[in-house]
C-alpha cells in the first residue's frame, strides 16, 4: 500500500508560531524531488508541543499542499486512547490518506492493552492505520504476535512503521503476518538491511534534507539495482548518523536552514543545535553532495 521514500517533515517555526508558508514550500519541494508520502506532526514534526489546533492545522496544510499528489499519513498518535481517536477522526475528515499511530509512550501498556488501545482506534475511525513502534522514546515494545492479532482482527491495520533496529524483525513479521503488511522501516541508518529483510520502505529524517537522493535510493531498490541503491545510501550513511547526534529533529532543522527552508528553531524543552552539531551535521552535508 505504501512505499519507498517517505518524509516524517520536520514542522517550521518562525518567532515561536508554526510557519505556514515554509511548511507547504518544504511539501512542494519533497514532491517536485520524487518522495513518495509525507508524513505530518510525528515525532520528527514535534507533535508533542503543539497545540491541538497547530496539530489540526498541520494537517490540513500537508493535505491542501499535497494536493493529492503523494500519500499524507497523519501523525495521530497519543498515550491517551480518546484523544488518539480524537485526532484520528480529524485526520480522516481532513483528507489524509491514512494514520501513524504510536505505541502509547509513558503509560507503559501490557501487549494486552497495546491490542486495545489499536484496536479501538481501528474500530472507531475507518482510515488505513499504521502501527508506529519505536521502544526507545515510548518504552514498550508491540510484540510480533500482537502486531499480527491486530493485523487479523482490523482489516484497516495496514502496517507498521518499525524502529526498534532489529533487523531479524520484518523477517519475523513477514512470516508471522504476512506479504500484504506493510513494513516501513523507521531507522535511515539501517534502511539497506530492512529492505533486504522483506521491508517496503522508509519513513525518514534524512529525507526531509535529502529528498531527491533518497527518492533515487529506492527507485533504483525497487527496479532491482541494488548496486546503486547502495552507493547512494553509502554516499548518505554520515547524514543519517549526524542527524541524530543531538535529539531528532534538532539536527535535521539546522540542516534544512542552509538550504534556507526554514529556521533553524525549535521548541523547549528541546533547544536549537549546537557548534559541535552544527558542524557535523553541514560536514556530513558537504560529504553527501548537499552543499560545496
Amino acid at each position: 500500500m505504501f512505499k519507498g521514500s517517505l518524509t516524517a517533515l520536520i514542522t517550521p517555526f518562525r518567532e515561536g508560531e508554526v510557519d505556514d508558508k515554509a511548511y507547504q514550500g518544504l511539501v512542494e519541494w519533497q514532491i517536485e524531488e520524487g518522495t513518495d508520502g509525507v508524513i505530518p506532526v510525528g515525532t520528527t514534526g514535534e507533535s508533542p508541543t503543539l497545540s491541538h489546533g497547530e496539530h489540526e492545522r498541520v494537517v490540513e496544510m500537508c493535505i491542501e499542499a499535497a494536493g493529492g499528489r503523494v500519500p499524507v499519513i497523519a501523525g495521530t498518535g497519543s498515550n491517551s486512547t480518546e484523544e488518539c481517536v480524537r485526532l484520528t477522526e480529524h485526520a480522516k475528515a481532513a483528507g489524509a490518506n491514512a494514520a501513524l499511530i504510536v505505541t502509547p509512550y509513558y503509560n507503559k501498556p501490557s501487549q494486552e492493552g497495546l491490542y486495545a488501545h489499536f484496536k479501538t482506534v481501528a474500530d472507531a475511525v475507518d482510515i488505513p492505520i499504521i502501527i508506529y513502534n519505536i521502544p526507545p522514546r515510548s518504552v514498550i515494545d508491540m510484540s510480533t504476535a500482537t502486531m499480527a492479532r491486530l493485523a487479523k482482527d482490523c482489516a484497516n491495520i495496514v502496517g507498521v512503521k518499525d524502529a526498534t533496529a532489529d533487523l531479524t524483525r520484518p523477517l519475523a513479521m513477514r512470516q508471522e503476518i504476512g506479504e500484504a503488511f506493510c513494513m516501513l522501516s523507521g531507522e535511515d541508518a539501517t534502511v539497506m538491511s530492512f529492505l533486504a529483510n522483506g521491508g517496503d520502505g522508509c519513513i525518514s529524517v534524512t529525507s526531509n534534507v535529502a529528498p531527491g537522493a533518497c527518492a533515487q535510493m529506492h527507485d533504483a531498490w525497487q527496479a532491482g539495482n541494488a548496486k546503486v541503491a547502495m552507493e547512494i545510501n553509502a554516499r548518505l550513511f554520515p547524514l543519517h548518523s549526524a542527524l541524530f547526534v543531538e535529539p531528532n529533529p534538532v539536527p535535521v532543522k539546522y540542516a534544512a536552514s542552509l538550504f534556507d527552508k526554514c529556521t533553524m528553531d525549535v521548541r523547549l524543552p528541546l533547544t536549537s543545535a549546537n557548534e559541535n552539531t552544527q558542524k557535523l551535521v553541514r560536514d556530513a552535508m558537504v560529504s553527501a553532495g548537499l552543499l560545496d
